[in-house]
């Protein structure tokens, strides 16, 4: 693995086109449909224009001033978002609470989350779990993304289609833009047959929205706990499995910490909560990216200034990809993805050091966790990862 380093980085002599386009494409698929859970949980809880757009601005600030820092200090593409499954869970719960008592119980759970990602907890967990069971967790929160790219392409065969063939053309003469040329011809595809929505573009300027925390148990209880919950098991884990998969020794503290400090931070204008991103890190960490392992921490910077400058954009980016065609968006992650979904089952079908059983238990978490199964409220990727360790503890021969 590589460690961080506290040497300044050399930007002028690390810059690459590449690294730059892997961070405007991750920051482009998490606006794409991560951000449209946010909104409909916005829309869920009765929330102003002023709230949503503030909370927009908070998440995207937030994340791409920890992605800024963090990756420049420890020169890896450290990739911050918000979470995903946290928003979900909102849509259903954030229209029952006032929503001063909302934002006390997310400065709580980012308070909670600097103290847990202080203790070094998660960190120590993911090191004792064997390697293929890790993969197998990252390979089925990225199987679903490949999956869907088939019924997309059915489904607008001349935009996803073209897309997919762009991506497989700069795959066969020019591996580290292909996603680039699947989303520039997708582009020009959506707008030549007309399927690229009309839209009237609004370039306001976004500006935050304070609101001054209350506290309230209730709140507490039926939303900071669940959302400490599922943000740990189901964003942090992953995305820290995805940095050491791609051979980065993350520094699990003190990215845990910035993104819970951040979390805090950014809770009174609307942020819910900041985490370890695991579907986009693996664009960012990938030899797409940039084929020199040291040198795509450009990715991480490039996607945290982008998320800043959408944060300040937000009503103009909601706008712009809502005129986008959804099939192109899903064709889109799809392909992205795919170069990663390769890596992380090669390791899950490999042993390396450990009993041969562990490639069937590593099996069993690819199963679960592509499954999508929700039980309490948490996502698969914790299930997963759990079937896999269970299943591991009972295969393997104890030694004589």
């Amino acid at each position: 693995m590589t460690t961080a380093t506290r040497t300044r980085p050399d930007l002028r002599r690390d810059a690459s086109l590449s690294a730059v386009l892997a961070g405007f494409v991750a920051v482009a698929i998490s606006y794409a449909s991560p951000l449209l859970v946010v909104l409909e949980a916005a829309r869920a809880g009765g929330l102003s224009p002023q709230l949503t757009a503030s909370w927009v601005w908070a998440i995207s600030v937030g994340s791409g001033l920890v992605c800024l820092v963090t990756s420049w200090w420890t020169k890896q593409p450290v990739m911050v978002a918000w979470s995903i499954p946290g928003a979900a869970l909102l849509i259903t719960s954030l229209g029952d609470y006032r929503f001063s008592d909302a934002i006390g119980a997310y400065v709580v759970c980012g308070v909670v989350s600097v103290l847990l990602g202080a203790t070094g907890l998660v960190g120590r967990l993911l090191q004792a779990v064997p390697r293929p069971i890790t993969a197998a967790v990252l390979a089925g929160v990225l199987f679903p993304f490949a999956l869907k790219v088939a019924a997309a392409v059915v489904g607008q065969p001349v935009v996803a289609g073209g897309l997919v063939l762009g991506y497989l053309v700069g795959r066969r003469w020019q591996p580290r833009y292909a996603v680039f040329l699947a989303l520039a011809t997708g582009g020009l595809l959506a707008v030549v047959t007309g399927q690229a929505k009309a839209m009237a573009v609004r370039l306001t300027l976004t500006t935050p929205t304070w609101t001054t925390p209350t506290w309230s148990w209730d709140a507490i209880l039926g939303i900071a706990l669940p959302l400490l919950i599922v943000t740990a098991v189901g964003q942090n884990a992953p995305g820290l499995i995805v940095m050491h998969n791609s051979g980065y020794d993350a520094d699990d503290r003190l990215l845990l910490g910035a993104s819970g400090v951040a979390s805090v931070l950014a809770a009174p204008f609307g942020s819910h909560a900041l985490n370890m991103a695991a579907v986009t890190a693996a664009i960012a960490t990938s030899e797409e990216s940039h084929p020199d392992h040291d040198r795509r921490y450009v990715a991480g910077m490039a996607c945290g200034f982008f998320y800043v400058l959408g944060g300040f954009a937000a009503d103009t980016i909601v706008s712009l990809f809502s005129a986008i065609p959804a099939g192109m968006l899903t064709a889109l992650a799809g392909v992205a993805l795919l170069s990663p979904l390769q890596a992380s089952i090669y390791d899950t079908m490999h042993e390396g050091d450990h009993h041969r059983s562990v490639t069937e238990a590593a099996l069993i978490t690819f199963a679960v966790t592509a499954s999508g199964v929700q039980a309490l409220g948490i996502v698969s990727a914790f299930w997963g990862l759990l079937a896999g360790v269970v299943a591991y503890a009972v295969l393997r021969p104890r030694p004589r």
